[in-house]
């Protein structure tokens, strides 16, 4: 859903927690998003070890999944995301404000990961358990994390509400650029009652998306 609207490209995933299992989640096999099938999702525990053993070859930055659902036991999905629009706020002092209604959870904040902080030097991927912490703490009780040059970290308490936050995050940002094109500092943002108030939970978005599904 999320590569067939452009949020994820070739790289990024989405994680589910085991319902029936809080101390595991599912996450697919290393592959691009728009290729997965039921056939390649894996079930790992928080040390984002995988709970059969001998299975296909995991991402890389799973860490990043197993250390906030270790951190946060009020989130159940997890999205990692490469969005283009967002970059520019992950690298310069200009922080992502609530311009939009439908990215209110933008108005509690998201703050930015630097990997410099937490690893000397690095390749920019969370590879480690150390680095899915320091992330997981960056993220703190927020609902997205960006990564500097690197992209963003969604994590909700649903998949719905996940997928949607990593699509309004997104959208949000363009929206903000193109507003600071027109009107630098005088842009008009949601206050925090207005950001507070204008909680959704993207149904109806959900049913767009998946009518949109190639079949």
């Amino acid at each position: 859903m999320l590569a067939n609207e452009s949020v994820l490209d070739g790289y990024g995933h989405v994680s589910l927690r085991n319902p029936g299992n809080a101390s595991h989640y599912f996450l697919s096999r290393s592959r691009a998003p728009a290729l997965i099938t039921s056939a390649d999702i894996l079930e790992y525990d928080l040390d984002s070890v995988p709970v059969e053993k001998g299975t296909a070859a995991g991402y890389i930055e799973r860490f990043i999944h197993g250390e906030i659902y270790r951190t946060r036991p009020d989130v159940k999905s997890i999205v990692h995301c490469h969005c283009p629009d967002v970059i520019p706020f992950s690298t310069t002092p200009v922080p992502m404000r609530p311009l939009y209604h439908m990215a209110f959870f933008v108005g509690a904040g998201v703050p930015v990961f630097e990997i410099r902080d937490a690893a000397e030097s690095s390749d920019m991927l969370i590879r480690t358990p150390a680095l899915g912490k320091s992330l997981a703490r960056t993220l703190a009780n927020k609902s997205a994390v960006l990564m500097r040059g690197h992209g963003a970290v969604v994590a909700a308490p649903s998949l719905h509400l996940a997928v949607g936050e990593a699509y309004y995050l997104n959208l949000n940002a363009r929206l903000q650029l193109q507003a600071m094109q027109l009107a630098g500092d005088k842009v008009v943002y949601l206050n925090p009652a207005e950001a507070e108030k204008a909680t959704q939970d993207y149904e109806r978005s959900w049913d767009a998306w998946k009518a949109r599904l190639p079949r």
